[in-house]
């Protein structure tokens, strides 16, 4: 059983530090390897088993993993010409795009480098693709903790249920983006109404330069005419960023209530920064997500990683820098 033990040990470490505070992003870390760990352990037992059965199982994961990279481009360029049309021309929109033909291109050059007469190409192609490695890693144990992080229940009583605001249409209309997290937010707020309790409802967006009113007063607006009691309803309309909605709103819940739990309602792409901002900010909330439309994801979930990725830009910069030089000088 000692082949299981450096599973035991990751998990256990996984374990400890969700127990300790379940927004930490590196929870991801410790998690997938604990998984790697244990399916490398599985691995071993059947080919003690069966010699056979795991070369089979070897080879079939081999092709997967060499064709992995052709279908993610694809799908990542195809994702990317639909946001252009549904959404419109911007940075954040060519993300998908640009990371689906940066597959393409680098997979491209790595071919002709290993031609003779292309062959210089080796080194910085190396160097570049150790960085790579290291940021795919992080990036798929950040979706796999964002997986994890947006389906964990959430059973506590709750004083406040902040929803976090985002662009209004038409300088005061709420877009269907934004509907999905109120919508989420009522739900919630219906759920403990429900079970005797009086949780408020805390609407967090100011006024952005092409925008008529607060987001703030947009979203009470929609809640209030879906039902909601105004006096169940405050407002927290001075925030322009994500961090300052998460200040600004425990200033307002800490005034009426100094031990005050509460809940974050995003969109289920932006929950993790938004959990990893919370405490950032010492806010005693835990974070929620709401469904957003499929085509949307992809490219909303990249940009969360480079966000969160330049949060701790001093370790993953220092360590991409190491990567860089190692990969420059493995060959000499």
């Amino acid at each position: 059983m000692i082949i299981f033990a450096p599973a035991g040990v990751f998990f256990l470490v996984f374990a400890c530090s969700f127990l300790y505070d379940r927004r930490l992003v590196r929870n991801g870390v410790y998690l997938f390897f604990g998984l790697l760990s244990l399916a490398l352990a599985l691995l071993y037992r059947l080919a003690s088993a069966s010699e056979t059965a795991t070369l089979i199982l070897l080879l079939t994961l081999w092709i997967l993993l060499i064709l992995l990279p052709f279908v993610l481009a694809l799908f990542l360029i195809a994702n990317g010409v639909m946001m252009l049309r549904r959404e419109g021309r911007s940075l954040a929109n060519l993300l998908s795009l640009a990371a689906g033909a940066g597959i393409l291109l680098f997979i491209a050059l790595k071919a002709l480098a290993n031609r003779s007469r292309w062959g210089r190409l080796d080194t910085p192609l190396d160097a570049v693709g150790f960085v790579l490695g290291y940021m795919s890693l992080l990036f798929v144990c950040f979706l796999l903790y964002s997986f994890v992080y947006g389906r964990i229940r959430h059973r506590r009583a709750v004083d406040f249920i902040v929803v976090l605001g985002s662009g209004l249409i038409g300088g005061s209309r709420v877009p269907p983006l934004l509907a999905s997290r109120l919508d989420r937010g009522r739900a919630v707020f219906d759920a403990e109404r429900a079970k005797g309790r009086e949780p408020m409802l805390l609407m967090s967006g100011g006024q952005g330069p092409d925008e008529d009113l607060p987001e703030a007063r947009a979203m009470a607006d929609y809640l209030i005419a879906s039902g909601v009691q105004a006096d169940r309803i405050l407002i927290e309309d001075e925030s322009r960023t994500t961090q300052e909605n998460l200040r600004f709103s425990k200033t307002l819940m800490q005034d009426r209530k100094t031990d005050y739990r509460a809940l974050v309602v995003t969109n289920n792409f932006h929950v993790m920064r938004a959990a990893q901002m919370a405490r950032k900010e010492k806010v005693e909330a835990q974070v929620i997500g709401a469904p957003t439309a499929r085509y949307f994801w992809p490219s909303a979930t990249i940009r969360e990683f480079v966000a969160v990725f330049l949060s701790h830009r001093v370790l993953n910069l220092g360590i991409c820098a190491l990567l860089a030089v190692t990969g420059m000088l493995h060959l000499y």
